[in-house]
This record gives C-alpha cells, sequence and structure tokens, in this order.
C-alpha cells in the first residue's frame, strides 16, 4: 500500500507559472472511460487519491464526475489547485466535496493576469469557508521563500482579516479545517540542473504517480515521464512496481545511491537528505 498516489487527469494548464517546469508531453484529458479504468487498478494500493501532477484539474470539464467516481471507491480525493478557477468549478467541489484542496496561492504573483488579487483572495476564502463546513480540509499554500514572493505581506494581511492565526508546525492553521503552509520555493528535477546532495525519496515508498498517459512514475515531480516505469492502460501496478527499473530506484535509495540522473538532480528530494 502507498500513501497516496498521484493521477494527472489533465496536463493543460491555465497559467504559466514563473517557477513551474511545464511539460512537453501532448496535452491530454482523460476521459471518463480511462479515468475509470484508472482508479480501479490504483484502488488496491491506497485509500488516498491526488488529482495533481502537471497541469490543472479544475480545467478538466468531468472534474464533478470524477470526484463522484472516486468518492464511489471510498478514496480520500484531494485536488491540487491554483485557485483561479475556484469560483467557476465550486458547485462541482461542494457537490460531492473531496477530502482535501490545496491552493497554490504562490501562484499569483508568478503570472501576468487581470484578475485582482482581492478578487483572486475573495473567491478562494469565500470557497474554503463553504468547504468547511462540508468537511473539507483547504490547504492554502505559499511555497515561494527565496522565490517572487512580494505580495506575501499583502496575501497574509487578507488572511489575517477573515481568519485567527495560530502557529503550527508547516505554518498556521487558520480555522479548524482551513491551514496556511509556508515553504521555500524549490527547482523541479531536470538533466541540466545540478547535482544535489540526495541520499534518500519517498517517492516509491509512500507514493507514486500516473500521468495522463498511463504512465507511472516514481514521484509527483517527473514532469515529462523521464523515467517511465510502465503502462497503467496495459498493466498492473504490482508488476510495474517490481520491475528491474522501479526496484533499482528503490534499491538505490535504500544505500543512499540513487541510479536515475533525474534524482540526483532533485533539489526536493535534497531536503530530505538534510533531515
Amino acid at each position: 500500500m502507498f500513501k497516496k498516489i498521484y493521477l494527472e487527469i489533465t496536463n493543460v494548464c491555465n497559467l504559466n507559472c514563473s517557477f513551474c517546469h511545464k511539460t512537453s508531453r501532448k496535452k491530454k484529458f482523460l476521459s471518463e472511460e480511462e479515468f475509470s479504468l484508472l482508479i480501479k487498478k490504483i484502488r488496491p494500493y491506497t485509500e488516498y487519491l491526488y488529482l495533481h501532477l502537471m497541469g490543472e484539474p479544475l480545467l478538466h470539464p468531468k472534474i464533478g464526475a470524477f470526484l463522484e467516481a472516486a468518492t464511489e471507491l471510498s478514496f480520500k480525493v484531494t485536488v491540487a489547485t491554483n485557485g483561479f478557477l475556484i469560483k467557476e468549478k465550486e458547485n462541482e467541489l461542494l457537490n460531492c466535496p473531496p477530502y482535501k484542496v490545496t491552493i497554490s496561492l504562490h501562484s499569483y504573483e508568478a503570472n501576468e493576469t487581470d484578475v485582482s488579487l482581492d478578487e483572486y483572495l475573495d473567491n478562494i476564502i469565500n470557497f474554503c469557508k463553504k468547504a468547511e463546513k462540508k468537511g473539507t480540509i483547504c490547504v492554502l499554500r505559499l511555497w515561494n521563500e527565496n522565490g517572487e514572493n512580494k505580495l506575501n505581506g499583502a496575501i497574509t494581511e487578507k488572511l489575517k482579516s477573515e481568519f485567527l492565526f495560530r502557529e503550527n508546525r508547516k505554518g498556521y492553521t487558520l480555522s479548524e479545517k482551513i491551514f496556511l503552509e509556508e515553504a521555500e520555493k524549490f527547482i523541479w528535477p531536470d538533466k541540466a540542473a545540478p547535482i544535489q546532495p540526495v541520499r534518500f525519496c519517498m517517492g516509491l515508498r509512500d507514493h507514486i504517480g500516473v500521468l495522463s498517459d498511463g504512465s507511472v512514475v516514481p514521484c509527483c515531480l517527473d514532469a515529462d515521464g523521464e523515467m517511465t516505469l510502465g503502462d497503467l492502460f496495459t498493466e498492473d501496478i504490482k508488476d510495474i512496481i517490481n520491475k528491474p527499473r522501479a526496484k533499482a530506484i528503490y534499491d538505490g535509495f535504500s544505500q543512499a545511491d540513487p541510479p536515475e540522473e533525474m534524482c540526483r538532480r532533485c533539489q526536493y528530494a535534497s531536503r530530505w537528505t538534510a533531515k
């Protein structure tokens, strides 16, 4: 069993975030039939389904139907979004409330947009308050320390006008089920990136990712499927994770010697080494 499995329902995004790696893969939206097939194959291996990898899940026209289908299989679903479509997709999200919604507030400053910061935040705040009443956890993220963060003060002040801030391990508790997380900006792993002091990673240990074309990857940062382990449309997870490449990645981290070039250049994974 994995702690969570990431499923990319689309690799298309409505933004062009300066911090994002982007993807060169062919644009794709999962069909309802494809989504149904994949979640049935995923369900024996995790209780937690994360609709995220690349792309913006709220762009998918079937997001409401996908939430219903995943809930029918008793998944605890997390939707990760940049928040720009939260008002437009509010009804679909609230009709079948996910277990958690994470909203990347740092996306606002990383784009050129005609939407005012107040409008952007008002839509998110209003959604979070409604979602909390449905039992959904809402996590607001400012993952831009050492990055584009000039608006963090204005964002925080806006949130403080609506919520009571209490410090916690990752940031602040704003309400019973609403949280603000702060973290450093990280550089996406890339074969051209500098080598990092990586010795360990939770990829293939507590999670794997499934791209919109069915490719299974070791983690949610493999934007282009560089480390594809198998095809979930035609194979089963148990067979994919027992293939030589998957086992080499797992064993490599067990021996503090990751075999993949992408892994050795992952700044995010270097955090595990720092610990």
